[in-house]
């Protein structure tokens, strides 16, 4: 009984995107390790920018320092 668990920051990802994400994990399992899809387990956990951090910054600081360097001239 495979449980997966995929964890993404909360950035607009669409209800396709996250349905191909769950697909896609549980055929890998099904063609990798042989296991039965119907007791395959995939939970995409959404997590605010504000609550993932990297190298000692949140992701929305880091994301609006990306879209700052992005504008300048």
């Amino acid at each position: 009984m495979p449980y997966v668990k995929i964890e993404i920051t909360r950035e607009g990802a669409t209800a396709e995107q996250k349905a191909e994400l769950i697909k896609g994990a549980t055929d890998l399992l099904v063609r990798v390790l042989n296991k039965n899809p119907a007791t395959t387990f995939v939970v995409i956990d959404e997590v605010d920018t504000d609550n993932w951090g990297i190298a000692g910054e949140t992701v929305t600081v880091l994301r609006a320092r990306q879209k700052a360097a992005l504008n300048k001239p």
